[in-house]
């Protein structure tokens, strides 16, 4: 049985990825992918599934958990068929929910490896596979053949793609193209191996520095890994929430502002946000950059946010990115490693502070290749895992502090963002989603209705999906 505040989570999360696929789909981009594969729901749901996850997550507006960027499968193939099959309200959250645990139960134990966030697409192999045979209510051997021969080719990005091309609108369309055939060829009596994820010569072996077999069923019924999501508020890669969140802050204090009246930012953030940044800035020099290295630039939203106050999908667009003002400002936007942030990171169970956990000493190996020597010393070696996932949190802060030439100092700082796994995203999170879905350009009286998503008859939850991605 899956638990009330669970799918009140899960239907948070099919509106706040409804809002990114809207956001995608508007995009120029977008629209060159759905030019490509055809509108975001199609007579084949397995075509709808591909472009729904292609659309909802090459902005990184799409929702992460421990571990993974869920939602770009687990949300956009149980609504891809849910919306084919006529199902019910709880028939798509008892989808979404079942694929989010598998898809994260999988990711969770490869997080100790090469591929993380974004890049970890084999996320996408689990979420698909499982949200469309949740929605078909497929018998096990259909399950375990799907699996196995979903991760029996398993995708692996390549970064430079990732960061320099258009690539990055394919990193979940493929994957979901790939599991949808899985699917299709279990059902027609093909065999995947049934110890393929954990088989010496498996996926975790080839995926995972430090494979973590136990986390695909630690705490099955209890530790519900949908209770770890955190809301995308902000287009963008980690950290640039909180400092984006900051920047807001401080526009409300400073504007007027202009380039001319600023000596330097400097946004401190912990060494997961630097680790993404600079990767990305290295492909950043002004208007024509990549798509793929912008969403990972820190620079840009910072001093987009501090002269207009927010920061949405329309900045990644022109005429907006071709604004002199925001590269004049973003070029002195410096980033600075904060140790503090760094062990908050570390303790949080998201992005993989509970992997590290669960890893032991043999999780040291791992993050100290990533981070460095001094990386290690962090970790709060005495801290226990949670019995479950209630008080789960993801610190991705930042502190932003805007020195002037007059001589003024000014200074923000928040540890979890606005939308981050933590109390105040447990409290609110269904506000904090319908104003996401609104400011994308939703109806205001659709992202009302989502508090009755699991109470919506067949015919209701078909209109109200269509409704949802009506432009």
């Amino acid at each position: 049985m899956i638990p009330c505040r669970v799918l009140k989570l899960a239907a948070s999360q099919v509106l706040s990825q409804v809002a990114s696929v809207r956001a995608g789909a508007a995009h120029p981009l977008g629209q060159r992918l759905t030019a490509a594969f055809g509108r975001p729901l199609q007579d084949d749901p397995r075509m709808s599934a591909g472009v729904l996850a292609g659309l909802g997550s090459w902005l990184n507006l799409d929702d992460t958990a421990y571990a993974g960027h869920l939602s770009n499968s687990t949300v956009a193939v149980p609504l891809a068929y849910a919306h084919a099959y006529r199902l019910d309200g709880l028939g798509l959250l008892t989808a979404v929910v079942v694929a989010n645990e598998c898809a994260a139960r999988i990711t969770a134990a490869a997080t100790l490896g090469p591929l993380r966030g974004q890049s970890a697409v084999h996320t996408h192999l689990a979420g698909a596979v499982a949200g469309r045979l949740a929605c078909e209510q497929a018998p096990a051997e259909v399950w375990q053949n799907a699996f196995g021969l979903a991760f029996g080719m398993p995708n692996w990005p390549l970064m430079r793609a990732f960061l320099a091309s258009d690539a990055r609108l394919l990193n979940t369309f493929t994957p979901v193209r790939t599991a949808m055939d899985a699917c299709d060829a279990a059902r027609a009596g093909l065999l995947g191996a049934p110890d393929l994820i954990e088989h010496p010569d498996g996926f975790l072996a080839r995926f995972a520095s430090v494979p973590l077999p136990g986390a695909a069923t630690a705490g099955l019924g209890r530790r519900w890994h949908t209770e770890t999501l955190s809301f995308k508020m902000h287009p963008g890669g980690p950290g640039i929430d909180a400092a984006v969140d900051c920047a807001a802050d401080l526009h409300h204090v400073l504007r007027p502002l202009t380039p001319d009246d600023v000596e330097e930012i400097v946004v401190e953030a912990s060494l997961y946000t630097l680790f993404a940044g600079r990767h990305a800035e290295r492909y950043v020099s002004g208007p024509g950059s990549p798509q793929g290295a912008l969403v990972l630039h820190v620079p840009y939203p910072v001093a987009t946010t501090l002269l207009d106050g927010a920061f949405s999908v329309d900045d990644f667009a022109a005429p907006a990115l071709e604004d002199p003002a925001r590269w004049a400002l973003a070029e002195k936007v410096r980033l600075v490693h904060d140790v503090d942030m760094t062990r908050e990171l570390l303790r949080s169970e998201a992005p993989f502070g509970e992997a590290l956990r669960q890893a032991g000493a043999d999780g040291e190996a791992w993050l100290r290749d990533f981070g460095g020597a001094s990386l290690v010393e962090l970790l709060d070696r005495e801290r226990p895992g949670g019995e479950d996932f209630t008080r789960a949190t993801k610190a991705t802060g930042a502190r932003v502090t805007v020195r002037l030439r007059d001589g003024r100092e000014l200074s923000r700082e928040r540890l979890i963002p606005v939308g981050g796994a933590g109390p105040e995203t447990r409290r609110f999170h269904s506000r904090m989603v319908r104003e996401k879905f609104v400011s994308l350009g939703g109806r205001p009286d659709v992202a009302g209705r989502v508090t009755r998503l699991h109470r919506m008859p067949a015919p209701e939850l078909r209109e109200w999906i269509e409704a949802a991605l009506r432009p």
